[in-house]
């Protein structure tokens, strides 16, 4: 990291010793020179000296605004004199040359007691990812989470299951004793008031910052990712909540070696962590060192194994996407609207209004670009949306108008179905045994992202997504590319016995029912 020498107090500049060297050469038979050369010595001498000046004020400057580490943020441009951020966030001065080629690993986990067919496609399982991107930490690991419960004690439940979280949090534990430096941004109030996590890791030396999305947006952190070692990420639908791993249905990926993603997604982290402290604001516009020039209309061009790739990262709400970074709505409209042949939607929630405003909004922004893409372009519309004991009713009659819009005679296809994962004997464990995946793949990319699709979470709270197309989505090696691989996941699900046509639904009870059943 470079920082600035210390600066003299006084600079003094000689501008005598030079002209006068040619005065005492050239004064004999020469004036005119003379004079010509002493003015070409004083002009010399008053550049060096401006030189000089413009490179002392830009030391003062990087002295006031960044401080001896090149971290955004170190005190917020909006926040009060002697309002100096707690603790500093990652540093980015380690990621490695973006030359390097990443691997792109999909990740899944499933409820236990939930099985599927033998040789079915799967991801890795999350619980593997998130131990492996643990095992190879040596430096530094950036978490932005919604909130965090990785025991069962959390929620007073006595659980087998939950020993996957509590493995990952002994795990943290251990990483902070190595002297790898953790920092969590996290949303407040907690929904797991409960929970003791973030204060047994700050006791071992987390540094955590709590941001009131309440106060910024009237909304929540509903993001989900992991940066390790500013080269290694974690991007999907899991919360920090050993229910994620063992008892809800959850999507995500891993990337490996990927400096330059992992730089560019810190700058979306650092959104959250210099917010998090009292009485903050949203900077408008923000400073330069939030900026991107990777977004949608200038993806990073990588290869994810072995196959040439554009990506860039999205976020929301808009207040939270600073110059050149893409909303996540408009990256999902994007993606809809690029689509050619087919698209398959997997999310948990599907509502065309507001779901957390009174009065409610209507909000038909999704839904008009999926009846766009059928109707104008004939694209294969296939929605697979989640069913379990909390799911409000009336978001049916939304995907019922969506359906009726099917007719093979006319060259509609926008099919639903709705996902049912079995409680079983899990019902002394609370908010599980859903599909809480939020991803969308057609012929054209792919998009993995955080949020449900209503209108809040565009508009208030704050979430992610991943956009990846590829130039040959059909790969002719032995590896799948990363369309092939979702493809595969979807029709997997939409194909179980734990989807069902929304014609065969009989509204809320009908999910609660077959939950039990199966």
């Amino acid at each position: 990291m470079w920082s600035p020498r210390p600066i003299e107090s006084k600079l003094v500049v000689d501008t005598s010793v030079v002209p006068q060297e040619y005065v005492n050469v050239k004064m004999r038979d020469h004036k005119k020179d003379a004079r010509m050369f002493h003015r070409l010595g004083l002009f010399l001498m008053m550049c060096c000296a401006v030189m000089m000046a413009i490179y002392i004020l830009k030391s003062l400057a990087i002295l006031v605004t960044t401080g001896p580490e090149e971290t955004p943020g170190n005190k917020h441009p909006h926040a009060k004199d002697g309002a100096a951020l707690e603790k500093r966030g990652p540093k980015m001065e380690h990621a490695d040359s973006c030359d390097d080629p990443c691997s792109f690993v999909l990740v899944e986990s499933f409820p236990v007691d939930m099985t599927y067919e033998d040789n079915t496609t799967t991801g890795r399982p999350l619980y593997d990812a998130w131990m492996d991107l643990l095992s190879v930490a040596k430096e530094n690991i950036s978490i932005a989470s919604f909130y965090w419960s990785l025991t069962g004690a959390d929620l007073d439940v006595n659980d087998s299951s939950s020993s996957a979280g509590e493995k990952i949090l002994k795990e943290l534990e251990t990483l902070l004793m190595k002297n790898v430096s953790l920092y969590v941004a996290t949303s407040q109030p907690s929904l797991a008031p409960k929970s003791t996590d973030l204060d047994v890791l700050k006791s071992k030396g987390a540094h955590i910052r709590r941001i009131n999305f309440g106060n910024l947006t009237h909304g929540v952190l509903h993001t989900k990712f992991w940066i390790v070692d500013m080269k290694h990420i974690y991007i999907g639908s899991a919360n920090m909540d050993w229910r994620s791993i063992t008892q809800v249905k959850e999507l995500g990926a891993v990337m490996y070696n990927c400096s330059c993603l992992a730089k560019d997604l810190l700058k979306t982290f650092n959104t959250y962590w210099d917010l998090g402290f009292p009485n903050a604001s949203i900077p408008s516009p923000w400073p330069d060192s939030y900026s991107t020039d990777i977004n949608q209309s200038q993806p990073l061009e990588l290869k994810f194994n072995g196959t040439c790739s554009k990506v860039y990262f999205s976020a929301s709400p808009s207040r939270f996407c600073p110059r050149g970074r893409t909303h996540d709505l408009s990256a999902i409209i994007s993606t809809i609207e690029d689509a050619e042949q087919y698209l398959y939607v997997s999310v948990m929630e599907y509502f065309p209004t507001s779901r957390f405003k009174q009065p409610a909004k209507y909000w038909p922004v999704i839904d008009d670009a999926l009846r766009r893409a059928a109707f104008n372009r004939h694209v294969q519309i296939q929605l697979l949306i989640s069913c379990w004991m909390h799911t409000d009713p009336s978001m049916f009659a939304y995907l019922k108008s969506l359906h009726a819009l099917n007719d093979p005679q006319a060259n509609l296809t926008v099919d639903v179905k709705i996902f049912i994962v079995p409680v079983g004997n899990h019902t002394n464990i609370p908010f599980c045994r859903v599909n809480h995946s939020k991803y969308m793949i057609t012929d054209k990319g792919v998009y993995i992202g955080t949020s449900n699709w209503s209108e809040d979470y565009f508009s208030s709270t704050a979430g992610v997504g991943l956009v990846i197309s590829q130039a040959a989505p059909y790969s002719q090696s032995k590896n799948w590319t990363i369309q092939e691989q979702l493809k595969s996941v979807f029709q997997r699900d939409w194909n179980s016995k734990y989807s069902i046509s929304i014609d065969e639904l009989k509204e809320q009870q009908g999910c609660v029912s077959r939950s039990k059943k199966q």
